[in-house]
C-alpha cells in the first residue's frame, strides 16, 4: 500500500521519489465568474502600467521641450548680438591725434570685452544644459537600475511563487 502513494521521477537523470497525485484532488476548473473577474484584474493592471508609463513619458517630453527653448533662447541671443567686427576706420595706421587713438581704443576694447562677456554667457548657458541633460540620464539609470531591484525575483521565495501564480 505504500508503494501505491508513492511514485518514482526521472528529471533528466535525477531520480527521486514524489507523493502519487489524486485525480480528485486537483481544483475544479474556473468558473465564467472566476475567468471575467480575472480578466478584470488583468486589464486594471494593464491599464494602470499603462497611465504610468503614459505619465512618464509625458514628463520626459516636457523636460526635452525645456531644454530644447533654452538652446533656442541661447542660440535667439547668439544671433541678436552677433560678433562686432573691428572696422578699418577704427584702427587708423597713422595716429593724427592721441584724443581719437585713444577713443577708437577704448571703442575696441569695450566691443572685445562685451564679445569676451556674451562668449562667457554662452559657455555657462552650455554648462548649465550640459549639466541638466546629464542629471535626466542619472535620473534615467536610476529609474533603470530600480525596475530590475523590483522584479519579483529579488523577492523571497514565497512572494515569488505568488507572482508567477498570479499571472
Amino acid at each position: 500500500m505504500e508503494d501505491e502513494e508513492w511514485e518514482l521521477c526521472n528529471d533528466d537523470g535525477f531520480v527521486y521519489k514524489r507523493k502519487r497525485r489524486r485525480i480528485d484532488a486537483l481544483p475544479p476548473p474556473p468558473s465564467e465568474a472566476d475567468e471575467e473577474a480575472a480578466e478584470k484584474r488583468r486589464r486594471e493592471r494593464k491599464k494602470q502600467t499603462l497611465l504610468k508609463l503614459k505619465a512618464k513619458y509625458e514628463k520626459e517630453i516636457l523636460q526635452w521641450e525645456s531644454l530644447s527653448n533654452t538652446l533656442t533662447s541661447i542660440q535667439q541671443r547668439t544671433s541678436l548680438n552677433p560678433k562686432p567686427q573691428p572696422q578699418p576706420h577704427q584702427t587708423p595706421s597713422l595716429p593724427s591725434t592721441s584724443s581719437s587713438t585713444d577713443s577708437a581704443g577704448a571703442s575696441l576694447l569695450c566691443d572685445l570685452l562685451q564679445q569676451v562677456e556674451a562668449q562667457g554667457a554662452i559657455i555657462r548657458d552650455v554648462t548649465n544644459l550640459c549639466d541638466l541633460a546629464e542629471a535626466m540620464c542619472d535620473k534615467r539609470e536610476e529609474q533603470f537600475k530600480q525596475t530590475l531591484f523590483d522584479l519579483p525575483i529579488w523577492a523571497s521565495p514565497l512572494d515569488l511563487m505568488q507572482v508567477l501564480c498570479d499571472d
